[in-house]
């Protein structure tokens, strides 16, 4: 398991009661700072843990300080445990501080989700063979951990030739056929650069506020077809709103983030 999502996300229990430790490794960040998805998902295992409920439905992650890879601790707690559902929280520290604090409706979700009404589509994109692997000189170390594969026409901002639309589609998996569940599709909703290099603004560090994923059904294996945009870039916020589509053409994640603009 060494260098996977499973094991970069994995939890412990630890001595205390509803606390566990973790160890984040080098490797699953974006200029030093530890991928948000990557915390989130962490909390998201934990509680997975605390309610004995094997999915995480709906989490939301407040993002307080900047991660750092090493050891952490996890702290949940059942708010409410139903018949069909669970709500738990969970804070998540370093050696320093606390970097995360979450809330999470957390079941069983359906490998074949039955779809009762449709209002959409999985993103239009070429076969993953004819969309470039985000990778470079410059790449952050955390797209050397999965495999994203951007539409041609939303990398002109890889050319310093951004597209004026703040959007970016594309596919992803994880590396070494390692499967993706409804904790890596967690981590999905945070995997894309952010969509404002593709509008002419400062490319920098965008630090995710806050983070909202639905997840809607288990994924089949395979690819994801995924897509990012932003409409408002106000006040020096700009929110991302997210799609997960799986092979089978079911929509299996939806996530919208609050971030900050990259200070010029």
């Amino acid at each position: 398991m060494t260098g996977t999502f499973a094991s970069a996300t994995a939890v412990a229990p630890a001595h205390e009661p509803h606390a566990h430790t973790a160890d984040v490794p080098d490797g699953w960040d974006i200029a030093g700072n530890t991928n948000g998805g990557v915390l989130l998902a962490l909390a998201a295992r934990a509680m997975t843990l605390e309610t004995a409920r094997p999915d995480p439905v709906s989490i939301t992650g407040h993002f307080t300080a900047p991660g750092r890879p090493g050891p952490h601790t996890v702290e949940t707690a059942t708010v409410k445990s139903g018949r069909r559902f669970a709500t738990a929280t969970a804070t998540v520290r370093d050696a320093e501080r606390t970097v995360l604090s979450a809330v999470a409706t957390l079941g069983t979700l359906d490998p074949s989700p039955e779809v009762l009404h449709l209002d959409g589509n999985p993103p239009d994109l070429p076969d993953p063979d004819d969309c470039p692997r985000t990778l470079g000189a410059t790449a952050p170390p955390f797209l050397h951990r999965i495999d994203l594969r951007l539409h041609p026409d939303d990398l002109g901002w890889t050319r310093g030739e951004p597209s004026g639309i703040p959007r970016l589609r594309g596919w992803l998996r994880l590396l070494g056929d390692e499967p993706v569940d409804p904790i890596a599709l967690v981590c999905a909703a945070d995997a894309f650069p952010p969509t404002v290099f593709n509008a002419s603004l400062p490319i920098g560090w965008t630090p995710t506020l806050e983070l909202t994923v639905h997840l809607r059904a288990r994924p089949a294996p395979g690819w994801l077809a995924c897509a990012v945009s932003t409409r408002f870039v106000t006040g020096g916020f700009l929110e991302v709103d997210g799609e997960v589509w799986d092979t089978a053409g079911n929509l299996v994640a939806q996530s919208r983030q609050l971030a900050l603009v990259a200070r010029a």
